[in-house]
Formats: structure tokens, C-alpha cells, sequence
């Protein structure tokens, strides 16, 4: 896989494509509200992405009476997925489909995305 990365990575990465702008260390940590590792380890985990190559420094912005670095991420979230499904598989769609929609927070908005998702790959297929 060329994006090797641990699940407490993964989560980081997570949180950064969901915000979709680049993100200091101390908004991560804000962010990451259901993460599995501790906030301490916020340094060590970012300086393996950076290692890594999976994210890289932004800017700096001023975080209180500091300066801060924030980082975003250099895959985006369909290159990650899609690297990681030519690796280990690809899930059956329609398992898939009904996997995302029975979770909790999916919401209405996002159904609707992935109904037009389907609805332009049913014109493609048409020649439309």
C-alpha cells in the first residue's frame, strides 16, 4: 500500500480532509473527538505523517499568545481509499451501500450525494 499508515494516522486524517483546510496541532486535538490515542501523542504521530509524506506543513497561524504550525494533508481521501481497496479489495457495493446508510450520522444530504453519484454513473453507462 503507498499510504502506510496506523490507525491513529489514519484518524488524524480523518479529521483534516473532513475540515478540508489545513489544521494546527491544538485544532486536531479538537477535532479528534473519537480518537484512540492520547493527546500527548499528537507530536509523535505528526511527525511520522511528515515522515511519511501523508501530510506536510502549512503555514503558521497565531494560536493564543503563540504561533502555530498547521498541516494538511498531501493524498486526498479518494486517492487514500481508492490505493487502499487496489491493495486489500474492494468491498461488495451493495454491502457497502447499505453499510453507509444504516450508520447513525449518515445524513440526508449525503444520501442524496451518493444517489446522484449513482444516477450519473446509470447516464454514463446509457451514453447519455
Amino acid at each position: 500500500m503507498k499510504y502506510d499508515v496506523t490507525n491513529s494516522e489514519h484518524e488524524i486524517l480523518q479529521v483534516m480532509w473532513k475540515a478540508g483546510r489545513p489544521l494546527s496541532r491544538a485544532e486536531i486535538l479538537k477535532l479528534s473527538t473519537e480518537k484512540t490515542w492520547k493527546d500527548n501523542s499528537i507530536h509523535i504521530l505528526l511527525n511520522g505523517m511528515l515522515d511519511k509524506g501523508t501530510i506536510q506543513s502549512a503555514d503558521f497561524v497565531r494560536s493564543g499568545k503563540v504561533w502555530a504550525r498547521t498541516y494538511e494533508p498531501k493524498v486526498s481521501a479518494h486517492d487514500y481509499y481508492v490505493d487502499y481497496f487496489n491493495t486489500y479489495g474492494w468491498p461488495d457495493p451493495i454491502k457497502f451501500v447499505e453499510y453507509v446508510v444504516a450508520q447513525e450520522d449518515v445524513s440526508k444530504e449525503t444520501i442524496d450525494q451518493m444517489i446522484e453519484v449513482i444516477e450519473q454513473k446509470k447516464r454514463e453507462i446509457k451514453g447519455e
